[in-house]
């Protein structure tokens, strides 16, 4: 467990960065009844064997790092700041959290830049939903459909279904991913010219719309008790410094499961729990990236967000107001009180601070 090795990894520019892997035989995923056991060597040549693609989803994007130094089943932080010893040649951007505090976080520019990530135990990459010229305005819509215990993968399918009619009715182009556990995480290329609470406003906008239609199977419910057992549209994960795994990301779940672009006419009979580490290097090989198509090469004539924050509008008209924020965020304007609600005073208001 003490030795080390070096993987030579292509550089953007061509040139080869030797970048070095120690305890190369650490086992960060046992076996198990999910498949074999992974290595973080293991781990480092499966992120150069998904680089192109995985790095359309990190590059010119700040990134929080996900680390296990002891594997899956040891204690998990997230990096926000860079871990010491950062290359030379890897870069950081300022980033602003709901605090008002900034500093530097990680930008994932190339393939050598997500070994080194792995040698510092990161396991999954979550990158912001912005780009390093403008932090502060996203250019994707991502909205994360979490399924509550008991709720079968194909339900979770059916509202993706649905969601995606609605993004197209409001001028988007929906792609689908699995999230490497029971969920589903569907992304929308937007113009970046506005702030996060906006995009957070058309995501509710958008979850309520999806509501209406299958009530019975979906929820905008903050609070888990309220919930069932329906899919949670999780309108919260649009907030700035909220993120989700990035595509072609492992997760640190048994098995070795990893987060995939899927075709949409594919998603009703994949199997997410046989998209793993082991499998996903042969699968992209075979069948390419379904995601390369995300993003256009120009930001600026990206779709706009305006038809959905219609929807948003039109639900205040309705007297649907804000939801809650997360609870590490400053009071919101608007917001109602956080309080769970078995245990909320109702002779209390609503806009009351608490």
């Amino acid at each position: 467990m003490g030795s080390a090795t070096s993987l030579d990894v292509t550089a953007a520019d061509g040139s080869h960065r030797s970048v070095r892997v120690s305890s190369p035989e650490r086992v960060l995923w046992p076996a198990s009844e999910h498949g074999p056991a992974v290595t973080k060597l293991d781990l480092a040549r499966y992120v150069v064997a998904v680089g192109e693609p995985l790095m359309r989803g990190l590059a010119d994007r700040p990134v929080t790092l996900q680390r296990l130094p002891t594997g899956i089943e040891g204690e998990e932080f997230y990096s926000k700041n860079p871990p010491r010893g950062v290359p030379e040649w890897v870069r950081t951007v300022e980033v602003t959290y709901p605090s008002g505090r900034r500093h530097p976080q990680l930008v994932v520019d190339e393939v050598a830049a997500a070994v080194w990530a792995v040698q510092m135990n990161t396991i999954t990459f979550h990158p912001w939903p912005v780009r390093t010229p403008d932090t502060d305005r996203p250019d994707e819509v991502r909205v994360d459909l979490d399924p509550q215990p008991g709720r079968p993968f194909r339900d979770v399918v059916t509202v993706a279904l649905a969601l995606r009619t609605v993004l197209e009715e409001v001028g988007l182009r929906p792609f689908v991913k699995t999230t490497g556990s029971r969920g589903v995480h569907v992304f929308a290329e937007v113009r970046p010219e506005r702030e996060f609470l906006d995009v957070r406003h058309a995501v509710i906008g958008l979850a309520r719309e999806v509501e209406r239609r299958m009530p019975e199977l979906v929820t905008t419910a903050w609070w888990k008790e309220e919930r069932g057992d329906k899919v949670f549209v999780d309108f919260n994960q649009a907030c700035r410094d909220r993120t989700l795994a990035s595509a072609w990301s492992p997760r640190p779940l048994p098995g070795a499961p990893v987060s995939v672009p899927v075709e949409w006419d594919e998603l009703t009979h994949v199997t997410p729990g046989g998209l793993t580490v082991h499998t996903v290097p042969a699968r992209l090989a075979e069948g390419g990236d379904p995601w390369e198509g995300l993003h256009g090469p120009d930001p600026a004539a990206a779709p706009s967000l305006d038809a959905a924050l219609e929807l948003w509008q039109a639900d205040l008209e309705r007297g649907l107001g804000e939801m809650p924020f997360p609870p590490d965020y400053p009071k919101m304007p608007g917001e109602p009180r956080r309080v769970q609600p078995s245990r909320k005073r109702h002779d209390i208001p609503d806009d009351i601070p608490g």
